[in-house]
C-alpha cells in the first residue's frame, strides 16, 4: 500500500511542523524541534543560517585561491584511508583519517583532499570514489594547496544556487535543517504575513522578503551582500518588535490588576520628609513623589529605583514604606543576604525608633520566628525585613500592601513573585544599585516606571581608583599601613574561599594568615560564605564597632556593609570579577566624610582586553558609565524567561548596543500605534498575554 503523501496546498506558516512530513515515518527532527519550542512553519523561519553565500562556478584548479571557498572536479589518482590514532566515535566505532589526490578536469594539476575522523560509512564512500566533484575552502600544509574536509556534490542529485549553514538546533545537524527546509512548498515562500503591516521598517523591503533573502529563495543574480545586510537589518527591526509587544503585553496584564489604593494627604507626606534628621537631595524628593502618585493610582506599582552605590535609595524605600503605613497597610522588604537586611533594620530602626519593625532572617531562632509569623499575621508588624525567608509558605500578612525588593537581581523570578502574591495587588519597589544602561531599559524593562538617583548626599568625599600591578605591590602595602595608621580601616576581598591546585585564584583563607602577619599590629579577621550566619554578623559587627581593622572577604561584601570609617578597598584578581560587581565593591568605601581609596591589585600580567576592562572602572566613578560597558563585555542575557546570566541569549541577529538606534525607532513606532491605531496591536497582546513564561518575567 502507498503512503498517502502531504497534501502541501493545505499548509500555510501557521501550520504545525509535523504537516511537513503529513503521510511519512514519524521525524525525529520535527520531534526535537518541537521540543525546543519550533513548532510551526513560521517558527522555523527563525532558525537562520550562519552563513550563505552564491555556490561557487566550477573552475580549474590553478584558480583555488587560499581561505576561500573552491568548487572542482576531477579524477581520482590516489587514495589512502587509516585509522585516526587514538579516536574513536560513538558507541567506540573506530574513526578514519582519509587522503585523496584527484587530477582537474580542466588542466593537467593535482590538489589533495583531506578528510579528518570520519566514520566507516563514510570511510566506503571515499574508497570507492573514481571522479568526483567537490566543495570546500582551500588551506595550505607544507607549501602545498589542500582542501580539508570538503563536501561531495551529487551530481544527480538537486542542482542548488547557494552555499547555506545552518547551526545545529537541538541536537540537530545544520545538513538536516536544509533538508527540512527544502520540504516547505516553494508557494509559500511569497505569502509570509507582516506582523504589523502599519509598522514595516523599510517599504522597500518587507518581513517575507528579508526571509527569502536569509534562506537564500531569491534569484542568484538578485542576491548580494548590501541586499543581505538589508535583510539581516529588517530581521533586527523584526526581533526589538516581538520583544517590544512582549513589555506591552506585561505592562498591560500589570495595569489591569486591581490594587489598594494608599492615599495619603500631602500634609502627611511632607510631614514624613520634614521628620528626616538630613535634606533630601532634588533626585530622591522627585523619585518619592513618583512613587506616592504610583500608590494612590489604584493599580499595582511597579517601579524599579536605580542608583549608584550610596546614593539614598534605601531613605526613599524607608518613606514609601512609611506612607503604605499610614494607609493602613503592612510593608515587606525582602533583601539577598543577611548583612544586608540587618542593615536596612537598624537604618529603619534608626530614623523611627517607634517603628513596629520586624528582622527575619533563616538564622532566626525557631521561638523568636514563631512570636515574628503571629505579629505578621495578626497586622501588628508595620514592616518586615528580611532574606529568603520572607516567602516562605508559612509567612503570612493580614494587610500587605508594598513589597520592596533590594538588589532585584540577586533574586529569582518565581522568588519575587511569590513575596508579591501574599497580597492582593500587592505594590512592588524594586531597588538596584547596578544600573540599568539605557539600550536594556527600553528592550527588557519597558514595563517598568524606571526612576533614577544620580546626585550623590552632601559631604562625601569621593573615591580614588587605581590598577595596582606586581611591580609597584610594596608601595601600596605601605600605603596601606598608613591609612590604618590614622585609625582607618580595610576590606581586602578575593575571588575565592580555599586555595585552588587547579585555578590561579587567591583566596580568603591563605591570604588571611599572610595579612595577619604583614600588618601584625592590627586585628584581621574572615568573611566569607561558609561561615555560620552568627559568625558572619559578629565578624561584621566588630568591624562596624572598630574592634577588626582589616577585613578579609570574598564578595559577600559587595552588598549590605555600611562602615563609614572604612576607606581602603583591595580587591585582588579583579578581573575575575564582572564590572559591576568590582564597582558595587568599590561603593563599600568613601562612605564618610574620608575619602575612599580602591585598589584591583594583580598578580601577573593581563591580556589587553581584561586590562581595559579594568581601565573602565579606573577611570570612571558613574556606575552608568560603568554599566554600558558591562553590558558590552557580558552580553544580553535571557529577556523572557528565567535566565538573566548573560550566558544565552534569545536573539538571533539584534544586539542592544549595535542596533540601537534601530531599538528606538521600534519603542517610538509602538508607542506612536498605541496612541494612534491600538486595535492593530490589540490581538498581539492578547495572544502573548497567555504565555505565562512573558508575563512572570517582572
Amino acid at each position: 500500500m502507498k503512503s498517502k503523501k502531504s497534501n502541501t496546498a493545505e499548509l500555510s506558516w501557521t501550520s504545525p511542523l509535523e504537516l511537513l512530513t503529513q503521510g511519512r515515518r514519524p521525524s525525529p527532527t520535527i520531534e526535537k524541534l518541537s521540543a525546543v519550542g519550533i513548532k510551526t512553519l513560521f517558527d522555523l523561519l527563525w532558525i537562520l543560517p550562519l552563513r550563505i553565500q552564491k555556490m561557487p562556478r566550477l573552475l580549474p584548479f590553478r584558480e583555488a585561491r587560499l581561505e576561500e571557498v573552491f568548487k572542482g572536479a576531477g579524477k581520482v589518482l590516489h587514495v589512502e584511508v587509516r585509522p585516526a590514532f587514538g579516536r574513536r566515535g560513538k558507541g567506540n566505532i573506530l574513526l578514519y583519517n582519509a587522503h585523496v589526490v584527484i587530477k582537474d578536469d580542466q588542466s593537467p594539476e593535482t590538489l589533495s583532499l583531506r578528510w579528518f575522523n570520519v566514520y566507516p560509512n563514510q570511510k566506503k564512500q571515499i574508497e570507492a570514489l573514481d571522479r568526483i566533484v567537490f566543495l570546500g575552502l582551500v588551506q595550505e600544509f607544507k607549501a602545498q594547496r589542500q582542501v580539508i574536509n570538503p563536501q561531495l556534490i551529487d551530481l544527480a542529485g538537486p542542482t542548488t544556487d547557494y552555499l547555506i549553514e545552518y547551526p545545529t538546533v537541538n541536537k540537530i545537524a545544520g545538513t538536516f535543517l536544509r533538508k527540512v527546509f527544502d520540504l516547505i512548498p516553494g508557494r509559500l515562500w511569497d505569502e509570509i504575513p507582516e506582523t504589523i503591516p502599519a509598522l514595516e521598517y523599510d517599504k522597500t523591503l518587507g518581513l517575507g522578503q528579508a526571509f527569502k533573502i536569509i534562506h537564500g529563495k531569491v534569484a542568484p543574480e538578485d542576491f548580494t551582500l548590501k541586499l543581505r545586510d538589508a535583510a539581516e537589518e529588517r530581521l533586527v527591526y523584526e526581533e526589538f518588535l516581538i520583544d517590544q509587544l512582549k513589555i506591552q503585553a506585561r505592562r498591560k496584564f500589570i495595569k489591569k490588576k486591581a490594587a489598594p489604593v494608599l492615599g495619603v494627604d500631602e500634609g502627611r507626606v511632607a510631614d514624613l520628609v520634614n521628620h528626616l534628621p538630613f535634606e533630601l537631595t532634588e533626585d530622591q524628593k522627585k523619585v518619592f513623589q513618583d512613587i506616592v502618585t504610583d500608590l494612590r493610582s489604584g493599580s499595582p506599582m511597579m517601579r524599579m529605583v536605580q542608583g549608584d552605590v550610596g546614593c539614598g535609595k534605601t531613605i526613599v524605600a524607608f518613606l514609601a514604606a512609611r506612607v503604605a503605613n499610614k494607609a493602613g497597610f503592612q510593608v515587606a522588604l525582602m533583601c539577598p543576604t543577611e548583612t544586608l537586611a540587618t542593615q536596612h533594620y537598624e537604618s529603619f530602626r534608626a530614623l523611627n525608633p517607634a517603628l513596629n519593625l520586624e528582622l527575619l532572617l533563616g538564622s532566626t531562632k525557631a521561638k523568636e520566628k514563631k512570636e515574628i509569623l503571629k505579629r505578621l499575621a495578626s497586622g501588628e508588624t508595620e514592616i518586615v525585613i528580611g532574606t529568603h525567608a520572607l516567602f516562605q509558605d508559612t509567612v503570612t500578612f493580614a494587610k500587605l500592601g508594598l513589597a520592596v525588593i533590594d538588589e532585584q537581581h540577586k533574586f529569582g523570578v518565581e522568588q519575587r513573585l511569590r513575596l508579591v502574591a501574599k497580597g492582593a495587588g500587592t505594590h512592588s519597589l524594586i531597588m538596584t544599585a547596578t544600573p540599568i544602561p539605557r539600550t536594556l531599559s527600553l528592550a527588557q524593562y519597558g514595563d517598568l516606571d524606571i526612576s533614577s538617583i544620580r546626585m550623590m548626599p552632601a559631604g562625601r568625599r569621593g573615591i580614588k581608583t587605581r590598577i595596582t600591578e606586581p611591580v609597584n605591590y610594596s608601595k601600596y602595602l605601605d600605603f596601606v599601613r598608613s591609612r590604618l595608621a590614622l585609625g582607618e580601616q580595610a576590606y581586602f576581598v578575593f575571588p575565592a574561599i580555599d586555595e585552588s591546585e587547579t585555578a590561579d585564584l587567591q583566596s580568603v583563607k591563605e591570604n588571611a594568615k599572610k595579612y595577619q602577619e604583614l600588618f601584625s599590629g592590627y586585628r584581621v579577621e574572615m568573611l566569607h560564605g561558609q561561615l555560620k550566619a552568627e559568625e558572619k554578623e559578629a565578624t561584621v559587627r566588630a568591624f562596624r564597632d572598630k574592634s577588626v581593622d582589616v577585613l578579609v572577604a570574598t564578595s559577600v561584601i559587595e552588598v549590605g556593609i555600611n562602615v563609614p570609617n572604612a576607606t581602603i578597598m583591595s580587591i585582588y584578581n579583579p578581573e575575575r570579577f564582572g564590572l559591576s560587581s568590582l564597582h558595587q565593591l568599590r561603593g563599600r568605601v568613601g562612605r564618610g566624610d574620608r575619602p575612599g581609596f580602591c585598589f584591583l591589585v594583580l598578580s601577573k600580567d593581563l591580556p589587553p582586553e581584561a586590562l581595559q576592562r579594568l581601565q573602565v572602572v579606573e577611570r570612571n566613578l558613574d556606575g552608568f558609565v560603568i554599566a554600558e560597558e558591562d553590558l558590552r563585555f557580558r552580553g544580553e542575557g535571557d529577556l523572557f524567561g528565567v535566565d538573566q546570566s548573560g550566558t544565552t541569549s534569545t536573539k538571533k541577529l539584534a544586539n542592544f548596543l549595535t542596533h540601537s538606534a534601530i531599538l528606538e525607532a521600534v519603542v517610538r513606532d509602538v508607542d506612536a500605534l498605541q496612541k494612534s491605531r491600538p486595535e492593530l496591536l490589540a490581538p498581539h497582546l492578547e495572544r502573548l498575554a497567555k504565555d505565562q513564561k512573558i508575563l512572570d518575567t517582572i
